[in-house]
């Protein structure tokens, strides 16, 4: 990044950026901590969306709802459009902290940190419009709260088709990371996350007793096979720079120790860092089962869906990112990371324009490190404001760029 241009000076806009949203601070966190107590499943983010749509707005948005959850808002009337996007929904994962703002929905948490990524978001927008009526917003910014994050293909696909990006000339979002620092904002050009996929494969036979194996389909044995072989030879079809990973996350077959049973399921992920090698699993895939289970005399049903493609940040995005966190956090602020294996349908929207995602600091300097998805994660409530200030910065600096 020492190799670019610096950023062009924000005074007046950048102070008043963060005085705006320093201002606001106690009113985010409280509103992160709202959400995290409210959680709603993906397509149900009703509640959510209401909350934020009512404080958008009263900060000076055109604020449009969209017909089963989230919303896209808009401010300022000429000029290049950058938006900013927040995933709103959260995990059917039960909650296991005890904090004052644990889940009152049972079996539901924000285990992803949406929470924070929408708090912070909402910070941004207030302080951009502040920013829009002091006459010191130099474009158009569209904001984008999308449901549906957590499932597959994704509720990007729907914004997208509902017209989300239409004149949007650059796009960007921050996620949260557990393993950093706060005040640290992770960084990467090129693939950050890797394509993800659902695979169930399910299987069928006549069944039978387990002393006379030979005489029906050992259906429990060829479900092994496909268990056990599918991930190494997947990884032999297809180029091993793609770093393909079949994880099973379901094995379900039988009820009794002595019956074979007629019917068997497993399902899992497939994920790969390689968008080429994406377009050719999901083809490859069936016809690979069926040629591991043939031996058994079973039937397979391959059900494969397609999920989102690795999120891919342009060279230039991600250098107004690193600016933008320069802005906020000082050089110190920003680090490289590396690309994950974890989906983000994020990468749909840089499908279509340019744009970038970071990874924003959550964990507690000294504190644990906690993982995504899992019902004890805990987050420091300071990255709410850096991920607010993070946002702003970087929409009025792409509106100059």
């Amino acid at each position: 990044m020492s190799q670019v241009d610096p950023p062009p000076s924000l005074t007046p806009a950048g102070a008043l950026l963060d005085a705006t949203i320093d201002e606001h601070g106690d009113e985010l966190v409280a509103l992160r901590r709202d959400l995290h107590a409210h959680p709603e499943l993906s397509w149900r983010e009703i509640r959510t969306t209401a909350l934020v749509a009512a404080r958008v707005a009263r900060a000076g948005w055109r604020v449009q709802e969209l017909p089963r959850a989230g919303l896209v808002a808009e401010i300022g009337d000429s000029g290049p459009c950058v938006a900013l996007r927040a995933d709103l929904d959260a995990l059917p994962v039960p909650d296991l902290t005890d904090d004052p703002w644990s889940s009152t929905v049972e079996g539901v948490t924000h285990a992803c940190g949406h929470d924070v990524h929408v708090a912070s978001l909402v910070g941004a927008a207030i302080a951009l419009g502040r920013l829009h009526d002091r006459g010191l917003l130099p474009g158009r910014v569209r904001l984008l709260f999308q449901p549906a994050e957590e499932v597959m293909p994704g509720g990007a696909l729907s914004l997208i088709e509902d017209g989300a990006l239409a004149g949007v000339d650059r796009i960007f979002g921050l996620h949260c990371d557990p393993s950093l620092d706060v005040g640290k904002v992770g960084l990467r050009e090129g693939p950050i996350t890797g394509a993800a996929d659902h695979l169930e494969v399910t299987l069928t036979g006549s069944g039978g007793h387990t002393s006379r194996p030979h005489l029906t389909e050992d259906l429990t044995y060829a479900l092994g096979k496909v268990v056990t072989e599918l991930p190494a030879i997947l990884s032999r079809r297809l180029d091993p720079r793609a770093g393909v990973s079949v994880v099973w996350g379901i094995v379900h077959a039988g009820s009794a120790h002595n019956v074979i049973p007629a019917t068997g399921r497993i399902g899992g992920t497939v994920r790969m860092l390689d968008a080429v090698a994406w377009s050719e699993a999901e083809k490859l895939v069936p016809v690979l089962v069926e040629q591991i289970v043939a031996p058994y005399g079973v039937h397979a049903q391959v059900d494969y869906q397609r999920g989102v493609p690795p999120v891919v940040n342009d060279l230039e995005s991600i250098v107004l990112l690193g600016h933008a966190v320069e802005e906020v956090l000082g050089l110190v602020g920003h680090e490289s990371t590396q690309q994950s294996l974890g989906g983000e349908d994020f990468g749909w929207y840089l499908d279509r324009v340019a744009g970038a995602m970071g990874r924003l600091g959550t964990r507690t300097p000294g504190g644990r490190t906690y993982d995504l998805h899992q019902g004890n994660l805990r987050v420091d409530d300071r990255s709410v404001v850096i991920g607010a200030k993070v946002l702003a910065q970087v929409a009025v600096l792409s509106t100059l760029a």
